[in-house]
Order: structure tokens, then C-alpha cells, then sequence
């Protein structure tokens, strides 16, 4: 296992892991690979190492996204 960075330094990394991910935007580990399972979240993956690397900036604005989108948006009609 490898040790935590810090969270400066996550903020600060072009490219974070899925738990880092969670440290940066409060969302659930499971909620954010049934994001990536479903295309919503788009990573990068070497072929020699399987860890997924996503893009920090654009991972954390896409999820700030999906979230307002499933916000409902004022009284529920039929």
C-alpha cells in the first residue's frame, strides 16, 4: 500500500487516483466509479500499471457538474 499525499499536494497534481478524488470533492468511492463505469468521467490508464489516473481540474469540474445536473430544480410536476 501506498502512502497518502497530503492534500495541498493533491490539489496541486495534474493527475489524481480515484481516492484522491474523493478527498477533493466529498463524494462517495462508489458513486464515483459508477460515474466512470458509465462514461460520465473520462480516465488515462498504462498499460504496465493498473491504477487509473484522472485529470484533476477536469475531474472535479465534471463532477460539480453531474451533481448540479440530478439537483432537482424547484416543485416536482407531472
Amino acid at each position: 500500500m501506498s502512502r497518502q499525499r497530503c492534500l495541498a499536494v493533491i490539489e496541486s497534481s495534474e493527475y489524481v487516483s480515484i481516492g484522491e478524488r474523493v478527498r477533493l470533492t466529498g463524494t462517495r468511492y462508489s458513486t464515483l466509479k459508477f460515474y466512470t463505469e458509465e462514461g460520465l468521467l473520462e480516465f488515462e490508464q498504462k498499460e504496465e500499471n493498473l491504477t487509473r489516473r484522472y485529470k484533476r481540474a477536469d475531474t472535479v469540474a465534471r463532477i460539480q457538474l453531474i451533481k448540479n445536473i440530478k439537483r432537482p430544480v424547484g416543485p416536482y410536476r407531472r
